[in-house]
């Protein structure tokens, strides 16, 4: 019973959002005529049902769309993030929330 939707691995940077997180996913590849290796990066809205924390390394995978930007669901939790680091990223949140009012 295996299935062919695509899942990546990725940190959560935020947790605003009732049942979604942005999780940001990296990656680095060669560039194809250069050779230099280059690193990139983008950000999913994912669904979530387990309650994950800033910090966190999650595993997502494609799913149906579940709103305008969601098509991902968080489909397992690889490492939990250290109670010192979910600290950090809420006093990061909390300052770009404040910076956004003003």
């Amino acid at each position: 019973m295996s299935n062919n939707r695509r899942r990546l691995v990725g940190v959560v940077v935020a947790t605003k959002m009732t049942k979604t997180v942005t999780v940001q996913v990296d990656r680095s590849y060669r560039h194809p005529l250069y050779g230099k290796v280059v690193r990139s990066s983008k950000r999913f809205l994912a669904h979530d049902e387990l309650g994950c924390h800033p910090g966190d390394q999650v595993q997502i995978i494609e799913s149906r769309p579940i709103s305008k930007r969601k098509r991902w669901a968080v489909e397992a939790v690889v490492s939990r993030a250290s109670e010192s680091e979910v600290a950090a990223a809420r006093v990061v949140e909390e300052a770009a929330g404040v910076e956004a009012q003003a």
